[in-house]
């Protein structure tokens, strides 16, 4: 499987219905939409009111990733709101299950995250729990971040793993993806990759998107 959520971050929020139309024209799979608190992570993003135009304008489905502290306190909200997944961090929380339950009691697709500092082998126990696991190839807080190459032996190990117990769980990689190394990331074992200044900042948006997924 080989899919594309541009990450909306990186988008011209002066002009967010054109960048929005433009991923509704083009091959891009997901909306990627990282809401940062502050806390968690040093940096702040949007909330509930810039999901609304987005949930009005993108036709694609709403891929969203929390890097915040409590969860819990929100997965709920983030679901009504139009979200069609929703990933939130291991490390962010003491036990990830009863979170995971609220989001699938809204019908709504459910995602573990880690950063790269993080054991990848913590996320195996919730393999067979989740939708998908999002490995972050970044410190999670900032776009434009160079891609971290270690990245790719935890793909590897994720993806033994997932084959070997006969599971569906996609793998999605965040954080310096571009044209350069996506087909590496897919060959590694990536179903998903979420890339932001690689295709709001291309010359070409579109292209960008054609060129990863190919």
């Amino acid at each position: 499987m080989k899919l594309i959520a541009p990450s909306v971050l990186s988008a011209d929020f002066g002009h967010l219905e054109q960048d929005l139309q433009m991923i509704n024209r083009s091959d891009a799979d997901w909306l990627h939409i990282d809401v940062m608190d502050g806390v968690f992570v040093p940096n702040i993003s949007f909330g509930f009111p810039v999901m609304e135009p987005m949930r009005k304008y993108c036709t694609k489905p709403l891929d969203v990733h929390l890097m915040i502290v409590h969860p819990e306190k929100y997965v709920e909200r983030f679901c009504d709101a139009g979200a069609w997944s929703v990933g939130f961090h291991l490390e962010a929380v003491d036990d990830p299950l009863p979170i995971l339950d609220l989001i699938k009691a809204k019908g709504v697709r459910t995602c573990l995250t880690i950063n790269p500092d993080i054991d990848v082998k913590r996320l195996v126990p919730y393999l067979d729990k989740v939708d998908m696991v999002l490995l972050m190839s970044v410190f999670a807080g900032f776009g434009g971040q160079k891609f971290i190459p270690e990245t790719m032996d935890k793909i590897r190990f994720i993806r033994e793993e997932i084959d070997k117990r006969g599971l569906k769980t996609l793998i999605e990689i965040d954080g310096g993806v571009n044209t350069e190394n996506a087909a590496g990331l897919f060959a590694a074992g990536a179903d998903v990759l979420v890339a932001g200044s690689a295709v709001f900042g291309a010359k070409d948006p579109e292209e960008a998107i054609r060129k990863m997924k190919r």
